[in-house]
């Protein structure tokens, strides 16, 4: 039952709209997306640096990673064929490359050389990884998983590389990564206001009833 002050809301139904014109209003509510700028390379040596903005961790035992190719992008063709690709946290400060990267050149140019992206060899696989980046997450293909139009590419990850520098008390920080989101449209964002809260453990909030009161304004 909709409460009388729920504020009025627009439907968009997928059966009643073009593929199109859904996938955008989707991208703009499933935000923010963290990015995932994916470095490959092809069975002639071709190194592809794209990024894909549907990207999260898809198991943690085993470690392993996923991003979703929208059709059969140069990432998907290039790590099927040669098993291996890196995941590359992409910094603020690398946001116009990271832009650019997304431009579709032709599978035997590198987008790295035409946007000025340094890369440098990986520690355990051979795909190179993005050396201005903070993050680098070193994979091996685990398997791939056909939807409709678009393909999900699972990485298992053998090593992480990470900036010295970004590193404080054992793990990387969000304050030294400052990694780009995307957001609905040509829209993009930074990691804005950072907040943080413990989790509540059930045995706290039965022993201390303020704190459902609190939250429902009793």
């Amino acid at each position: 039952m909709t409460e009388p002050s729920s504020p009025p809301r627009t439907g968009f139904d997928p059966g009643q709209m073009e593929t199109g014109a859904f996938y955008r209003v989707l991208n703009s509510v499933v935000v923010p997306r963290p990015i995932a700028w994916v470095v490959t390379r092809s069975a002639e040596g071709v190194h592809n640096l794209a990024p894909h903005s549907f990207y999260t961790v898809a198991c943690v035992d085993p470690p392993i990673v996923q991003f979703t190719s929208v059709g059969r992008k140069d990432s998907l063709v290039n790590a099927e064929a040669t098993g291996d690709f890196t995941v590359n946290l992409t910094p603020e400060s690398m946001f116009e490359q990271a832009n650019a990267t997304g431009t579709d050149f032709p599978p035997e140019e590198s987008e790295a050389e035409h946007t000025g992206v340094r890369l440098e060899p990986s520690e355990t696989v051979a795909a190179m990884r993005v050396a201005q980046s903070p993050v680098s997450l070193e994979c091996t293909l685990h398997s791939t998983l056909r939807l409709g139009d678009s393909t999900v590419v699972f990485g298992q990850v053998r090593h992480i590389a990470v900036h010295t520098a970004a590193v404080r008390d054992g793990r990387p920080r969000i304050e030294h990564l400052r990694p780009l989101a995307r957001l609905g449209g040509n829209e993009w964002a930074t990691i804005g206001e950072v907040k943080e809260i413990r989790r509540i453990p059930y045995a706290t909030w039965t022993e201390d009833p303020s704190i459902g009161e609190q939250l429902r304004g009793d």
